[in-house]
């Protein structure tokens, strides 16, 4: 029997996925950095995700753990079912723990893209985001190398996190924008690039849609009802350890078309 995709469906590089994603960053240990305090809880909860929630678009990057989730992703899903889209993240260096730094080299940006295809067990990443721009490093370079990538065939298509309709409009001189990644909650409302993507029809992507966990204390299902209504290219990715928060997420948007 089909799950209903939690909060209905958005299209994202070409492919219908559940509107309400899950975000894996919280998969890890303290300072997003190693392996989580109960390995097989944090393998559970991605199978719960798909397998009893119907969620079918998981977000990481190489940069969660650093390593951590990715490795973790492929031990709990992999074969990926053929309507999970599984979307990663590169060009930030993790330096210690707690500590993040934007590195867009066009060498190193290529060396993430090869370990991550390993470590998800892959032939192509179906959608990897720029994780930052590099203010060090022409943007042109760092977009070149993914689009280079993409012709070899080892990227499918292109998206970019945390970026200004200035970005976006840029980046999009020389790529085709597959998805936005940006905050957007009740407390940070307010981003110009959710009107540009709705305009583009660029899929927009939420991240941290209860800031961090202080929205989830009076409940998750207001923080997502606004976000969802914000338009219906929004997605959001909201990340947890724990099945039964895991749960009560879904349950807040079950219904939701």
């Amino acid at each position: 029997m089909s799950i209903a995709p939690p909060a209905g469906t958005i299209t994202i590089v070409g492919k219908s996925v559940s509107r309400l994603g899950f975000g894996t960053m919280c998969l890890t240990g303290p300072g997003i950095w190693g392996y989580p305090a109960d390995y097989d809880t944090a393998l559970a909860v991605l199978r719960e995700a798909v397998d009893t929630h119907g969620i079918s678009h998981i977000d990481t990057a190489d940069a969660y753990g650093p390593h951590t989730v990715e490795h973790l992703i492929r031990e709990a899903l992999h074969p990926y079912p053929e309507h999970v889209l599984i979307a990663t993240k590169v060009g930030m260096a993790r330096p210690a723990p707690g500590l993040w730094a934007p590195h867009g080299h066009p060498v190193y940006l290529r060396s993430c893209v090869e370990a991550s295809l390993r470590r998800l067990g892959v032939e192509r990443l179906e959608l990897c985001y720029l994780h930052r721009i590099d203010p060090q490093v022409p943007a042109a370079d760092q977009l070149g190398t993914l689009r280079a990538l993409q012709d070899e065939g080892k990227i499918g298509h292109i998206g970019l996190s945390k970026v200004t309709c200035e970005d976006i409009t840029a980046a999009g001189q020389g790529i085709t924008v597959a998805a936005v990644q940006n905050v957007l909650n009740t407390t940070d409302h307010s981003d110009p690039a959710l009107i540009l993507c709705q305009s583009l029809n660029i899929p927009y992507v939420a991240y941290r849609p209860f800031d961090a966990g202080l929205l989830a204390r009076r409940g998750v299902q207001a923080p997502l009802g606004w976000l969802f209504s914000r338009g219906e290219h929004v997605a959001a990715i909201p990340g947890t350890s724990r099945p039964e928060h895991l749960a009560q997420i879904a349950a807040a948007v079950a219904g939701r078309a």
